[in-house]
């Protein structure tokens, strides 16, 4: 198999990853997990599974950690892991697996808004790409907007033959009240993760060892999620895994998406670009829709079909001004450096013509 190849089969086990988070996450909260006592299980899980493979990997090359790093880490956490998954999880509770798989496709935007205010980004609307970006933040506003406030007709995608009986469930939470306020709380918590993308970019700057850093989040995670979920689940009963499906969400959440992902994304990004890995993202989405139809009977709405449309096109219109913009600027860089090579020779020729042998050789030469 050569590299491109591998490049396919690795971006769509990622997404097929990612689409088996959306359900396992949907089924344990169904089933009756408490969200918060989800992430703490979840991160600790994580945690015991990458430190070993940290310590191994990155204990004689790892800079040491100030005090300062540790609090820039620690609230990195907090802010784009631990807010982030818990609002997720609730957020997760009133809607379904498949608009979970809708709104990340809101992400890439989110974090180029980020990274605009920041002034990481700029958005010069001038000029094609810049429009192009605009164009795809009105984009995923529109989606967002029209699957939060607009239903329309039902559509089923399989009328019998899924395999779990709570699907009634899901559709009476999609036709409540707390339908929109889900909405916004994914939005909420893809707004958190995409300020963790832009902040943990800094971040490896002053610290550069990635697993290391990825494990001392999911370590402080463990800690902080802890704690909100011991203060907002009192109930023993919600503690508790057994051999069920709980277990397995927790282990495949913890395990799998942290760990394999995480080796998974490094390598593809390093292999094609970050564009590259953003633009499989609606993947997961036709995953989770197809998974979804299968597994839980699951009913779509007109308004989330539109919606989950607005959101990729967004998401494509950003990535297509980026890459624009990137090869404006590495033409012009192209041409800067052709302009100061001329120079440079020029230069040198001027200076090999002023020499005495050369006016000596100049004077000598018949005319």
């Amino acid at each position: 198999m050569d590299g491109r190849r591998k490049t396919y089969v690795a971006v769509v086990v990622i997404q097929a990853i990612y689409t088996g988070m959306f359900l396992l996450s949907k089924v344990a909260f169904d089933v009756g997990m408490n969200p918060f006592v989800f992430v703490f299980y979840r991160q600790a899980a994580a945690a015991v599974f990458l430190a070993p493979i940290a310590m191994f990997l990155e204990r004689k090359t790892a800079p040491p950690i100030s005090f300062l790093i540790c609090f820039k880490i620690f609230m990195l956490s907090l802010c784009g892991v631990t807010l982030s998954l818990n609002i997720y999880g609730v957020a997760l509770k009133y809607t379904s697996a498949t608009l979970a798989a809708a709104t990340t496709n809101s992400l890439p935007v989110t974090t180029f808004i980020l990274a605009v205010l920041l002034r990481m980004e700029t958005a010069k609307i001038r000029t094609g790409a810049g429009i192009a970006k605009v164009m795809g933040i009105v984009f995923c506003a529109g989606g967002a907007l029209t699957i939060a406030f607009f239903k329309g007709p039902t559509v089923k995608l399989l009328m019998h033959h899924h395999l779990f009986s709570y699907h009634g469930q899901v559709q009476n939470t999609a036709a409540s009240s707390h339908w929109i306020k889900g909405v916004f709380l994914l939005l909420l918590a893809n707004a958190l993760w995409a300020t963790w993308l832009v902040m943990q970019n800094r971040v490896l700057k002053s610290y550069p060892s990635k697993l290391l850093c990825t494990t001392l989040q999911c370590f402080m995670s463990t800690i902080q999620s802890f704690v909100f979920a011991i203060a907002l689940a009192r109930d023993p009963s919600e503690w508790r895994l057994g051999w069920n499906v709980r277990l397995l969400s927790v282990a495949y959440c913890g395990i799998v998406v942290t760990g394999v992902t995480f080796y998974l994304q490094a390598w593809v990004v390093e292999k094609k670009g970050p564009v590259y890995m953003a633009m499989t993202t609606p993947l997961a989405l036709i995953f989770t829709i197809s998974s979804a139809a299968v597994l839980f009977g699951e009913i779509l709405s007109l308004g989330s079909i539109l919606g989950g449309i607005l959101l990729v096109g967004g998401l494509y219109s950003v990535l297509w001004g980026k890459s624009e913009e990137q090869k404006t600027a590495a033409s012009n860089n192209g041409d800067i450096e052709k302009a100061e090579y001329e120079l440079k020779e020029e230069s040198i020729v001027e200076k090999q013509s002023s020499t005495p042998n050369a006016r000596i050789q100049h004077a000598c030469t018949p005319a």
